[in-house]
């Protein structure tokens, strides 16, 4: 039975006490409303008995919820955090809001655990008004904590809400009855009866404009625009005043937009809004502040307009819309001829080509020929220290292109070139992001060139600069296994998960290199994580089925193939392992509609084939047997087994010389069982008359085998 509750409809939830209550209306705090009010409202009791939990998950408390640096401590910082924002050349990933929402939803789920009064019972309200951020953490917050100590009650007001939060209070909460309509709170009037107009008036002011209460609405809409102004302008100056920061992410631009300045009041509460979400990764909420800011600025306010553009044009890159990015820069580059204009959106363009837009658009060449145009540029710069700086960025980013057309020669030289001269004619406090951003860079470039070594060792130097920033462990990781150090790959590996809130990648190579070192426990229970994490993942779902099924835990199976299947339900692999537990049980029909499933969402599925073919042949069916074995074999011409196999059919079929073909090109490949081969081979080669070569072969196999093997008579 499900434990979560869903309330859509005009009444709100409140039919139960929660521990905690949270509106999660956008316009009050803008991105993770709902989930920093929750951190605030339980935070600080979990600080109080808990202080390690808390530190642990410092970096997705205070990003959803900065008041609260005074009272738990800084998070540790990287280059990123501290950079200004002139300085700033790296940003997050979308994937950094799910990597939060993952986190606070540990950090709750630990915290459940740890308090003596029972369970957890949380309430958000006006979820269909939030902003992504808090519909993204609701959406993983009640697929993770369904059957637990913690109980979600999500009120919606009937408009649409994400595919995932959707798809999660559909699966994972309970419809309820609608209860009957409370008064609204934040108007204090519910109905407006015996409250005047003003006092109605103020009351949706008050309200920051989330009432629902209809003669509130109402009194607000037939006030004069001039008191309606006013009101919220004085609303503002309270919240800058006696309220928390984050005010200024929803509620503060909103009252000065609708100010009695909105162009420039408005206008600067936006812009701040804008580059503080930027800075954390918040995209989707720069697409709600953007178009806000634009519609209030005059296009001859060149410099205005074109920032509100070119942040609103970097969020839809960064989310996948590259298409509608491109619209914007070009609406941009064709507007305003001005320098760093220009040179923003050329660059911008230059990394849509050659690494964002979707693979059948992108144009190296294209990308290259914007950048060219861009250097240009940054070399008229007439200030010396922006000069340098952007000479050196764009140029950085022309390395970026030169690999991508397999030039990393001159990549190599293009990122030392620029690492050389900031580090010559800049002091060192300045740009110190960007100057690890280049060592990184040089790194990965070593790499491509096979120079492992000095690959591993610019690594080592960006780590030194930068300690705090998980990606750089991540990425040396993968060099200490190419250099076969196991051990430091899975310290660097260790360190990433400590430094960072959850990401699937790190788990699914620490799976990978556990496997590898045979701690298979390790392994599983790596993979289980990114399941866990990410259900989508069917490359760590089918590695995690494997090593169950290898450890003899086909019941651990089932529910994961279930789960799998109901995600994709043309997964091939797991359904080829589906059909393989019903064949092992005598299920031979499921087995075979299984196997005929899997061969339909992907004929080259080798397993399938495989597992298709010894059907067939157990059956009789010989040339049926031959001619998956032969797919499989095209498929995987370096597999072993595979060839193994199609010589058996042959040999039991009499095709004695195909039967050798086969089992002479197995012998040549690695991993081939040597003994095996060789026995085989050497009844063909009795079934030919050839005793010379049979002789050679069972000795060969002896040698191979060991004492133990006993053979047929020569």
């Amino acid at each position: 039975m499900n434990t979560h509750v869903w309330h859509s409809g005009p009444a709100r939830p409140g039919s139960a006490p929660a521990d905690a209550a949270v509106s999660c209306h956008r316009r009050l705090r803008g991105p993770y409303t709902g989930a920093g009010t929750l951190m605030r409202a339980l935070v600080p009791v979990i600080h109080e008995g808990s202080p390690e939990l808390v530190r642990q998950h410092a970096i997705e408390i205070l990003s959803v919820a900065p008041e609260l640096k005074d009272r738990i401590g800084a998070a540790p910082e990287t280059l990123t955090s501290l950079a200004v924002p002139e300085e700033r050349t790296r940003i997050y990933a979308a994937v950094r809001t799910r990597r939060l929402a993952h986190g606070l939803t540990e950090l709750l789920a630990s915290y459940v655990t740890r308090r003596a009064s029972g369970p957890l019972v949380l309430e958000f309200t006006d979820v269909d008004e939030a902003d992504h951020t808090d519909q993204e953490f609701l959406a993983i917050l009640l697929r993770r904590t369904q059957g637990t100590a913690i109980t979600v009650t999500v009120g919606t007001r009937g408009k649409d809400v994400t595919d995932e939060l959707a798809s999660a209070l559909t699966r994972y909460a309970r419809p309820a009855a609608a209860v009957p309509a409370r008064p609204d709170t934040r108007t204090g009037t519910g109905t407006g009866t015996g409250t005047t107009v003003g006092e109605l008036l103020r009351a949706y002011i008050d309200s920051d404009g989330t009432s629902d209460d209809p003669a509130a609405l109402a009194a607000y809409e037939a006030a004069e625009p001039e008191l309606r102004a006013r009101l919220h302008d004085e609303r503002a100056a309270r919240l800058v005043r006696d309220g928390d920061w984050s005010l200024r992410l929803g509620a503060v631009p909103y009252h000065l937009e609708h100010g009695r300045d909105p162009a420039k009041a408005g206008g600067d509460a936006l812009h701040e809004a804008i580059y503080y979400c930027a800075g954390l990764g918040f995209w989707h909420a720069i697409l709600g502040f953007a178009p806000r800011a634009r519609a209030l600025t005059d296009p001859e306010d060149a410099e205005r307009y074109w920032d509100f553009s070119g942040k609103m044009a970097s969020s839809l890159a960064l989310l996948g819309r590259t298409r509608e990015a491109e619209s914007l820069y070009l609406e941009v580059r064709a507007r305003y001829a001005l320098p760093m204009a220009q040179m923003f959106t050329g660059y911008a363009m230059a990394m849509l080509y050659t690494r964002l837009h979707p693979r059948e658009l992108r144009d190296h060449h294209l990308a290259k020929t914007y950048l060219s145009n861009t250097i240009t540029l940054a070399s008229l710069l007439p200030e010396p220290e922006e000069r340098i700086f952007h000479s050196v960025f764009q140029r950085n980013g022309l390395a970026l292109v030169e690999m991508h057309l397999g030039h990393l020669d001159v990549a190599y030289a293009l990122v030392s070139e620029g690492l050389e001269r900031l580090d010559r004619e800049l002091p060192a406090e300045r740009h110190r992001l960007h100057r690890s951003v280049l060592v990184h860079n040089r790194g990965r470039v070593h790499a491509g060139l096979g120079r492992l070594a000095e690959a591993l060792a610019d690594h080592t130097a960006v780590i030194a600069l930068d300690p705090n920033y998980p990606d750089y462990y991540f990425d040396r990781a993968d060099l200490h296994r190419k250099l076969g150090d196991r051990a430091a790959a899975l310290a660097d590996y260790d360190k990433a998960v400590s430094l960072s809130p959850p990401f699937w990648e790190v788990h699914f190579n620490r799976a990978d290199l556990r496997a590898q070192l045979g701690d298979t426990e390790g392994a599983i229970a790596d993979l289980a994580r990114v399941v866990e994490l990410e259900p989508d993942q069917a490359d760590a779902r089918v590695n995690l089925v494997g090593l169950l099924l290898e450890n003899g835990d086909s019941e651990a199976v089932v529910p994961l193939l279930d789960e799998g299947l109901r995600l994709d339900p043309a997964e091939a692999r797991l359904l080829q392992v589906r059909g393989q537990l019903a064949w092992e049980s005598g299920q031979t029909d499921l087995a075979l509609r299984d196997f005929d499933l899997a061969l339909e969402a992907d004929p080259d599925c080798v397993p399938a084939l495989a597992s298709r073919a010894t059907l067939a042949f157990e059956s009789g069916d010989r040339d049926t047997a031959l001619d998956h074995l032969t797919r499989a074999v095209d498929t995987e011409p370096g597999n072993p087994d595979l060839l193994y196999n199609r010589g058996y059919v042959y040999q039991a079929a009499e095709r004695w010389q195909a039967a050798v073909a086969d089992y002479t090109r197995g012998l040549a490949l690695p991993g081939a069982d040597v003994g095996e081969l060789l026995s085989q081979r050497a009844l063909c080669h009795r079934a030919l008359g050839d005793r010379s070569a049979e002789r050679a072969d069972l000795d060969a196999a002896r040698a191979a085998s060991g004492p133990a093997l006993t053979a047929g008579a020569a």
